[in-house]
């Protein structure tokens, strides 16, 4: 698909959120079940799409002047794709699958709308009713929390303590860019690319060693905050996949005892191979 009809993509699945009510990841799976023509790496730039979309839908309403599908889109081409009037027109120019083209409206809000003047939530792209909440926390830091949390996350990974340290983890992944991470010292970050999509991390040597895990930082933190060490006891009561057990496993060094546990053995059943692939024998 070229990049227009990928623009065109986004738009028809944001319009199916919208319509049906439903999760984007639904709607996601359905338009790809459809249309089996579209490739991984299709699937992947729609989704990317869409979820920036999402992620800035009321300051791109405001904006370019309208809430809908195709306004959230041209919203989010300008603000986290950076793309400028020139650039979105291409991609709008009602030619083979490319979405219809811009309106005299569309093209001035592109080129002069911004944010002055919109109330916190929609500067910061929170939720109307959460406004209260969020400026009795943050006061005048509100907005920037606000678009902090809307900003696509970056990549975190946390080294596997059993197999290496973070110097062993950021010579691995020098080539994607890892740096450390600002709080944990066994955190790695990738950023996204601009077009919001991560490493393929299935594909390195060190992931699928077990040298590293994909975790968020503040779940290793959650982790180290606990105090685990050789020897001891531990309970991981809502396990999951099993990335904070796993963690554990490395501050224990493989001594003394871990039980993973979930009430849904669905979500706990891949723990067995990520305990193979990262050396953990205590759990």
């Amino acid at each position: 698909m070229v990049p227009a009809a990928r623009v065109a993509a986004a738009i028809e699945v944001l319009a199916d959120v919208e319509a049906r009510r439903r999760p984007a990841a639904d709607a996601l799976k359905d338009w790809g079940l459809a249309r089996r023509f579209a490739g991984s790496g299709d699937r992947a730039a729609i989704a990317g799409l869409v979820y920036d979309a999402l992620r800035r839908k009321a300051s791109s309403a405001w904006i370019i002047g309208e809430a809908s599908p195709r306004a959230e889109v041209l919203g989010a081409l300008k603000q986290l794709r950076s793309l400028d009037e020139a650039e979105i027109a291409a991609l709008f120019s009602g030619e083979g699958h490319a979405p219809a083209p811009l309106s005299e409206a569309e093209r001035e809000r592109l080129r002069t709308g911004d944010l002055a003047g919109a109330p916190a939530h929609v500067q910061g792209d929170y939720p109307e009713w959460l406004a209260p909440a969020f400026a009795e926390t943050f006061g005048e830091a509100a907005v920037d929390e606000g678009r902090a949390l809307a900003n696509r996350a970056p990549v975190d990974l946390r080294v596997n303590a059993l197999k290496g340290d973070r110097d062993r983890g950021l010579a691995a992944l020098a080539h994607l860019g890892a740096v450390a991470a600002p709080l944990s010292p066994i955190g790695l970050r990738i950023a996204v690319r601009g077009d919001g999509r991560g490493p393929a991390l299935s594909a390195e040597p060190a992931y699928v060693k077990g040298v590293v895990e994909v975790q968020d930082e503040g779940s290793q933190l959650a982790t180290l905050l606990s105090g685990a060490a050789p020897g001891m006891q531990a309970l991981d009561l809502c396990a999951g996949a099993g990335g904070k057990t796993l963690a554990l496993a490395g501050m224990m060094a493989n001594h003394g005892q871990i039980y993973a546990s979930d009430p849904d053995g669905r979500r706990l059943a891949p723990i067995y191979a990520r305990l193979a692939r990262s050396g953990a024998r205590n759990v």
